[in-house]
């Protein structure tokens, strides 16, 4: 079993920052063998929001607002 906790950062933060993150935290996952349970944890700083169009087997419909970009960028990681 794998355990990644992370922390990614604000949507205050410049896109280089972000993309870097999650250049980094791609590459973790990537290394977790795929016969591993691999659980990601953490403080996203996103906001999902209520639409789960394409995700309906990842996210519920009790998300709070409208889908920030934080929110935008990881929802394709919790496929």
């Amino acid at each position: 079993m794998n355990n990644i906790q992370c922390y990614v950062p604000t949507n205050d933060h410049n896109e280089d920052a972000k993309d870097q993150f999650y250049n980094r935290l791609q590459s973790i996952i990537e290394k977790c063998p795929t016969k591993d349970l691999t659980i990601l944890m953490g403080d996203f700083n996103a906001k999902v929001g209520t639409n789960s169009t394409g995700y309906e087997d990842i996210m519920g419909e009790h998300g709070l607002r409208e889908r920030d970009e934080n929110g935008e960028i990881c929802k394709p990681m919790c496929l």
